[in-house]
């Protein structure tokens, strides 16, 4: 079964910050339409429903056509997707690819690669999904996946902090969202316990009643990026791919992930962002759908 919806009021809210990172800026007032938003992230059992009732193949289980990939090492151009693996120790945080690896067989039901699966995480959000695979739930639902104000809107829940929460990163000394605890990208302490994803909604919902809107997985949307918010022109939405993903085209991710830390990635916070190739699966990127809804119909009433 989907997730249930939470119905969203049209309104405006500033968009964006300018005490972090380059690509949040400027602050801007937006307006969205009324919508509806899934209560949390897709899960791996309901991806699971999707593909066992489609058949439906996720870019990570494709074969890759070297044509899109023109100079790439024909012989590493196998079926896979990207895989975080903590270093031994601290390392340069300017280069990434230290604790990123491409593994061939990583797949939403393998996500570390070979030998892995999700038996015991059917509560957790489904990862290793392109920006297609997002998309082809989406539809199969009857849903969409949002935009980036969209998303932004419903993670802020009316508040104009730095945080979803707050002004305080752990109020009271609690932990609000799954991010990275300890020292990236070697030591992870775990939140609440947890290392890498968490079961949705094992941290507090926001003001709206939605879970895991930061951290715990980053969420695709259907803005395209741009290195910062263009406000001479309107933000580029990219249709619902259902051809091969296109690896030039960057979509905009929201929300951060249990990977954030202050001090490499501190993007735990409604307005930060950041890029990703449709055609790129990972372990710490899932997605979320909304829903259309007639304009002045949403009063902030649940909605099955």
């Amino acid at each position: 079964m989907p997730t249930e919806l939470v119905e969203l009021p049209s309104g405006s809210f500033r968009m964006g910050c300018t005490s972090f990172y380059p690509e949040e800026a400027p602050i801007h007032t937006v307006g969205v339409g009324a919508f509806a938003v899934e209560r949390h992230p897709v899960t791996n059992a309901q991806f699971a429903e999707f593909v066992d009732a489609t058949g439906y193949v996720t870019v990570a289980e494709q074969p890759i056509d070297p044509a899109l990939y023109p100079g790439a090492d024909a012989g590493e151009l196998q079926p896979g997707a990207m895989v975080f693996r903590p270093t031994a120790g601290p390392v340069d945080l300017r280069d990434w690819r230290q604790w990123w690896v491409w593994v061939p067989g990583a797949s939403w039901r393998h996500p570390f690669g070979p030998g892995s699966d999700v038996a015991d995480r059917a509560h957790h959000p489904v990862v290793q999904v392109a920006y297609p695979d997002a998309a082809a739930y989406a539809r199969w639902v009857g849903r969409r996946l949002p935009t980036e104000a969209e998303w932004e809107y419903a993670a802020r829940a009316g508040a104009a902090t730095t945080y979803a929460w707050g002004d305080d990163e752990k109020p009271g000394g609690r932990l609000m969202a799954n991010t990275w605890q300890g020292s990236f990208p070697y030591r992870n302490d775990g939140a609440l316990s947890w290392v890498g994803t968490s079961p949705v909604g094992a941290f507090p919902p926001n003001g709206f009643g939605l879970f895991d809107m930061i951290g715990n997985v980053w969420e695709w949307t259907t803005t395209e990026f741009s290195s910062h918010h263009l406000l001479d022109q309107p933000p580029k939405i990219c249709c619902a791919p259902t051809g091969p993903a296109d690896p030039t085209i960057m979509q905009t991710l929201k929300g951060g992930s249990h990977l954030c830390a202050p001090e490499y990635c501190h993007r735990y916070r409604p307005a930060a962002r950041s890029p990703q190739s449709q055609d790129t699966a990972t372990t710490h990127i899932g997605f979320r759908c909304v829903s259309d809804l007639p304009a002045g119909s949403a009063d902030g009433v649940d909605r099955a």
